[in-house]
């Protein structure tokens, strides 16, 4: 697989962002290594073009015939190799080179035909769709994996999703001109499309994992046998005699949550890529209860954690390497050691078995969070070398059948 073209810019005009982006993207496709007729855009726009979301997709789509099919969505940041932009016009765009009968489109408008089995899928969905998660879960059981791959959209104005196959032409769209609102959408590989993905989490646990002995609803009542109100205070070290403190070290605290019998901390000392982390919505002091933003089952595994930034960024390191040893045998034909010698980690290479990748994060992490603009995206480039990379900030991270916060999820296509 050849180096999918990208490129990236900010410009109060969309326009300007849009010539800079295709000017990058035209010179890329006429270097050896790169794919000089790919089929498939995968675009992400900042919200400040929202409302310009259908004029940008349809000039991208005159200026690139030979780009049929494209999916996308906006974020109130998005990514790229080694930047970020959040609260600025920008837009960010990706050219995958694959076999068209590898892969489809679809949305709300345009499901999957029942003729194509689904192995994995990158998906885009808008949070304010009722039951959203069922949603992801239903999607994941169509794929023969179980795996997906994406996020919620995020955005101050408009939210919006970009789908479009056949050069307009995908089944059931009819007249519509691929930019859509509500729902979900994305892209579905078959097997023939190799890829590695991994979770990074961004929280790190502050006591034990426990067992939810009893529950109702969302609200915890048990933790091992002792009330849960109970086993709070006892884990953050504070007291509701001194309400002050007590809610500054509340507002600090998420829930981290795994199903019965899976791990909930990995062999790192961090929360496993199963774990699921949500917020705390109150106390209840009669019933001794800990209210949580999601619905519990007795049996489920429980954490209570902080956001972390050195553990997120070493998190980060840990899974970019995990990927490159899955992508680069120990043994390399004497040709290809050479050039990658040859080659700074830094230059994207075919030998090195990365054509793209996909990096969503959650709109809470970014360079802010890790110490400075783009900080997030160079921890990226350093570990796993600069290789086409296209991404946004999200509601919402979606990973496997599940639904993620302060998290980030990479997908590396090879």
């Amino acid at each position: 697989m050849q180096l999918f073209p990208f490129g990236h810019a900010t410009h109060p005009q969309w326009q300007m962002a849009a010539g800079l982006v295709l000017a990058q993207l035209r010179a890329q496709m006429t270097l050896p290594g790169y794919a000089s007729a790919p089929t498939l855009g995968l675009l992400y726009i900042t919200d400040h073009y929202a409302a310009m979301a259908a004029d940008i997709l349809d000039h991208l789509g005159a200026e690139l015939p030979e780009v049929t099919d494209w999916s996308g969505t906006v974020g109130i940041g998005i990514a790229s190799s080694n930047v970020e932009y959040f609260d600025e016009p920008a837009m960010a765009l990706m050219l995958c080179a694959m076999p068209p009968d590898q892969y489809r489109v679809f949305s709300g408008v345009a499901p999957l035909p029942a003729t194509f089995t689904p192995h994995t899928a990158l998906v885009h969905a808008d949070a304010s769709t009722p039951d959203v998660s069922e949603l992801i879960a239903e999607m994941a059981d169509r794929t023969a994996t179980g795996y997906l791959f994406g996020g919620l959209a995020s955005s101050r104005g408009d939210v919006v999703q970009f789908a479009i196959g056949g050069n307009g032409n995908m089944q059931g769209q009819g007249k519509a001109a691929g930019v859509f609102s509500g729902g979900m959408s994305g892209v579905a590989f078959s097997e023939a499309v190799q890829l590695v993905s991994r979770v990074t989490q961004g929280c790190q646990p502050v006591a034990a994992a426990r067992s939810i002995t009893a529950c109702d609803g969302n609200l915890v009542l048990a933790l091992d046998g002792r009330p849960a109100l109970d086993v709070l205070l006892e884990d953050l070290k504070i007291s509701l005699e001194q309400p002050q403190a007590a809610m500054t070290a509340l507002r600090a605290t998420l829930v981290g949550l795994t199903e019965m019998g899976q791990d909930i901390v990995g062999r790192t000392g961090n929360f496993g890529s199963d774990v699921v982390v949500r917020h705390i919505i109150g106390l209840d002091p009669n019933r001794r209860g800990v209210a949580l933003a999601t619905r519990v089952t007795e049996g489920m595994r429980l954490a209570f954690c902080r956001r972390d930034a050195a553990a997120a960024k070493s998190d980060l390191v840990r899974i970019c390497a995990e990927i490159r040893e899955e992508l680069e045998p120990e043994e390399l034909p004497l040709a290809v050691a050479t050039a990658l010698a040859a080659e700074p980690l830094a230059l994207p290479s075919p030998a090195r078995r990365v054509a793209g990748a996909v990096y969503v994060s959650c709109a809470g992490r970014g360079g802010p969070h890790f110490g400075g603009p783009s900080a997030e995206m160079q921890i990226v480039r350093r570990a796993l070398g600069d290789v086409p990379l296209v991404g946004f900030f999200a509601g919402g991270e979606i990973a496997r059948r599940h639904l993620y916060g302060y998290t980030g999820v990479l997908t590396v296509f090879h």
